[in-house]
């Protein structure tokens, strides 16, 4: 305030000389002016540049990473917890199964939810461990993965060997907490575990074993609520989820493309090449038709089918409007599936709700019938 106060007793001792004085003591009051605003004025600037310099407040899995303590960052990136779609993908059929369950009229069991997305938070991080340590030598030569933590050298493959260890024994803690029939089918996934980053050298089709993978959870969440698989809701339900992972990976695989080639691994995005989608149609169709079919046998409502019309609409969308040739829109096609798997999960839940209202109806027409 005192600053602008004598700024403007200058400007009118300088107005007033120029009526009196001569030219030059004009001149010279007036440059003192200018240079005393301009003084003020960065002062001014450096404030608004702070104020809308800030950072909005975030709590993005990538903002928590890099908040995290240096030494625990590596790991934590290592895990993908800085990139949690794939726990995501892990973890919804998970809940499909354990929603198709849940008794008639009820919700699904909350302890059950919770305890499966802990286990695919791990066994995520446990996956990309694995894959990681296989992949090494891989990564080091792909602009998008060269600077994973194991080739990058921040964690040596020791490191993670022990990482690995520990994410695998909280893991089977969770495991432990299921029924005996669970334990011993969540331990058979394993094997797809520890193989499936080899396939990428073996096969055109690496998408298809990690289909199988991913979607273990589907006979899972089943077993963990009921004691044990109702193969004929289990079975087209993991078979719908393998056809949902060869859609959305061949998506994501598009991006890696150039480098895959050059490195020597597979993909479906290069077996398919230009027909990706004709291939990708085709797997929709065998998704939409297993859904039909666990939907069916676990006699599912009107509101389980009409979310399959809007799955159909949305994946018909993603395919129609897919750019094969543009990392970005694959990217961008591949992480609206979260959105489609909730959604689905969302339609069980909603159809299960259902149930007890065409009971309840059912029940009045019967006594109506008596009287």
């Amino acid at each position: 305030m005192l600053r602008a106060k004598l700024t403007s007793q200058l400007a009118l001792t300088a107005l007033r000389r120029t009526q009196y004085d001569t030219c030059s003591p004009c001149l010279y009051t007036l440059s003192r002016v200018f240079y005393s605003q301009s003084a003020i004025r960065p002062s001014v600037k450096l404030r608004e540049t702070h104020h809308y310099g800030r950072r909005p407040f975030s709590l993005s899995a990538a903002t928590i990473v890099n908040s995290a303590p240096a030494p625990v960052r590596p790991y934590l990136r290592l895990m993908r917890l800085d990139k949690p779609i794939g726990t995501w993908l892990l973890y919804l059929p998970c809940t499909w199964s354990i929603a198709l369950a849940a008794d008639p009229g009820c919700l699904p069991d909350l302890g059950m939810l919770t305890l499966f997305g802990t286990g695919a938070l791990l066994m995520r991080g446990a996956g990309c461990t694995i894959n990681d340590m296989w992949d090494k030598d891989f990564d080091k030569k792909v602009s998008r993965t060269a600077t994973r933590p194991i080739a990058s050298g921040e964690i040596s493959r020791m490191q993670a060997l022990v990482f690995l260890g520990g994410q695998l024994s909280l893991a089977l803690g969770v495991l432990l907490c299921l029924n005996y029939y669970s334990i011993a089918l969540g331990a058979a996934s394993l094997s797809l575990v520890v193989t499936y980053p080899l396939m990428k050298r073996i096969t055109y089709w690496p998408q298809f074993v990690l289909g199988l993978t991913f979607n273990w959870g589907a006979l899972l969440g089943w077993s963990a609520v009921k004691g044990s698989c109702d193969w004929s809701v289990c079975l087209p339900l993991y078979f719908s989820g393998v056809m949902w992972t060869l859609i959305y990976d061949t998506i994501y695989a598009h991006q890696d493309k150039e480098d895959d080639v050059k490195v020597g691994v597979k993909s479906t995005a290069l077996r398919f090449q230009e027909q990706t989608k004709p291939w990708l149609s085709g797997f929709t169709v065998a998704m939409m038709s297993g859904l039909v079919a666990a939907g069916v046998n676990a006699e599912q409502t009107l509101p389980y089918y009409a979310v399959l019309s809007t799955l159909a609409i949305h994946l018909t969308h993603q395919i129609y409007t897919l750019d094969i040739n543009k990392p970005e829109d694959c990217w961008k096609k591949f992480v609206s599936n979260r959105n489609l798997g909730l959604l689905l999960f969302l339609g069980i839940v909603a159809g299960n709700l259902w149930k007890e209202r065409r009971e309840t109806l059912l029940q009045n027409e019967e006594l109506q019938t008596f009287r």
